[in-house]
């Protein structure tokens, strides 16, 4: 009788599954390798390794040169039928969670409808503050860091008019209320590639947001991460969170562009 969590003989392929554990001895950090160290991380014989690199060679999906071999661009084929079947939200919900676990903080991704931000996704590890942040909740751009992030998106000719159309009410004592000062900001998310908020929206939250970007370099949406403000100074919000939400990004705006989202 086959025992527990060991393939069906007829219906597994040893060969097939050793060519894909090739394929998986590379990575970020071995981005190339020598015939003796696929062999030792495969944990197979050399020759098993020469003749598997040698039909993923012939194949397209491994190439080689003095260095050893490495993967080639065609080997991401194998997981676009994967990935243009998800959905923004079910792309970027793997990495909310993680991002989450990881600053033990809340994570967020918005969209931005007007001139209010849409929460598409979220994972919180506590309650920070009273608003009701569910998928769906809506929260004033111009006061919050993802806002800030989309409304930098906008060219000139929408972010004038989008600004103009901001009830600046005054949340907290801290918020910004003057429109060329939140204009002076924009700009300087702009440059700086991330949008930073400490007591604008609630007294209690800071936050911290980066633009999630698709292949023509079109801001698509904003993710963030947000915290009490005791347990988050903002230099630990900008030497440790956002060194983890840049990450968390890039690998998104990877997939979003694999996938062709527009």
């Amino acid at each position: 009788m086959k025992e527990e969590n060991q393939p069906d003989p007829e219906l597994y392929v040893d060969a097939f599954a050793r060519g894909l554990a090739v394929i998986r001895a590379f990575d970020a950090t071995h981005p190339v390798r020598s015939l003796a160290e696929v062999a030792e991380t495969v944990g197979i014989s050399r020759a098993s390794a020469r003749r598997l690199l040698g039909t993923l060679l012939h194949l397209g999906y491994v190439r080689t040169d003095v260095r050893g071999y490495c993967l080639s661009p065609k080997v991401m084929q194998l997981g676009y039928a994967f990935l243009s079947g998800l959905s923004f939200s079910e792309i970027v919900e793997h990495y909310v969670l993680d991002l989450a676990e990881k600053t033990n903080e809340s994570c967020s991704v918005c969209v931005l409808d007007d001139v209010e931000v849409v929460y598409t996704a979220r994972a919180s590890t506590k309650k920070i503050i009273s608003v009701n942040l569910a998928i769906g909740a809506r929260l004033p751009a111009w006061a919050t860091a993802t806002g800030r992030v989309l409304l930098a998106g906008l060219d000139d000719a929408r972010l004038g008019p989008a600004l103009a159309r901001c009830a600046q009410a005054e949340l907290t004592h801290a918020t910004r209320t003057d429109h060329a000062r939140l204009a002076d900001t924009i700009e300087e998310v702009r440059a700086n590639g991330y949008a930073y908020t400490s007591g604008e929206l609630d007294l209690g939250l800071t936050a911290i947001a980066v633009p999630l970007i698709d292949r023509h370099g079109r801001t698509v949406a904003a993710m963030n991460v947000a915290g009490h403000v005791q347990a988050n100074s903002r230099e630990h919000m900008l030497n440790h969170n956002l060194p983890l939400l840049r990450q968390a990004a890039q690998e998104i705006n990877a997939t979003l562009a694999a996938r062709g989202i527009a």
